[in-house]
């Protein structure tokens, strides 16, 4: 008949409890000996019983054993790579997953692998192709209300440089003889009626046309 299962708690009779602790003691250094010959590992193992005492077990030295514990465990440089190392990893992880979702969704707003997709998502994309539909037709308006309003600007500016091109035409026009200009001036109108003051007035302003002509024709 097999023993029983021992129920792991506090032994509370002391004799008892120091008769397993005895012997659990000695188990444990066994074993922690022959994984250190078996597996040629380092192994050091530290005990201390209720009362305070010291047991100990090191394939090599347990000075040399917790410094390289401490090392390995506690090095904030190594542990902070490590950790940069991790964050870049997932980070790299997460565009992947993102870029292929794209891509993903990239294909099937083309019409490609539709086949898998419920009605739901079926329902989604037909939204969303709604809507990229409604934006292009609103950049396309949009596009064609600039190009009317360059075409009036453009209209614009014909309009201006055609009557700046025929201002000029006419003032570099030739002046007509002073003769004619003396005879149609005063065509209808008898020499009686001539008064020094018309002639004066006349002689004056055919002489401002000449200074206004000369300043648009330089010689």
């Amino acid at each position: 008949m097999g023993r029983g299962r021992v129920e792991l708690k506090r032994i509370e009779n002391k004799i008892n409890r120091q008769v397993t602790f005895s012997k659990r003691r000695n188990g444990l250094l066994k074993k922690a000996y022959e994984l250190s010959v078996l597996c040629d590992a380092e192994v050091a193992l530290i005990i201390f019983s209720s009362r305070g005492k010291l047991y100990e077990f090191a394939s090599t030295s347990t000075t040399e054993t917790l410094e390289r514990y401490q090392r390995c465990s506690f090095n904030p440089q190594e542990n902070g790579a490590e950790r940069e190392t991790q964050s870049w990893y997932q980070e790299v992880s997460k565009l992947k997953t993102k870029y292929e979702s794209l891509q993903r969704t990239q294909r099937q707003l083309l019409g490609e692998n539709l086949g898998p997709l419920s009605p739901k998502e079926l329902q989604n994309l037909e939204k969303q192709l709604e809507g990229a539909l409604a934006q292009a037709r609103q950049r396309k308006t949009h596009i064609m209300m600039e190009q009317m309003e360059e075409l009036r600007r453009k209209e614009r500016q014909l309009g201006d440089m055609n009557k700046q091109l025929k201002m000029r035409v006419s003032l570099e026009m030739p002046l007509p003889p002073m003769g004619k200009v003396v005879q149609e001036a005063f065509r209808g109108h008898g020499t009686a009626q001539t008064t020094q003051l018309e002639l004066a007035a006349f002689h004056s302003t055919q002489h401002l046309l000449q200074i206004q002509w000369n300043n648009f024709n330089p010689s």
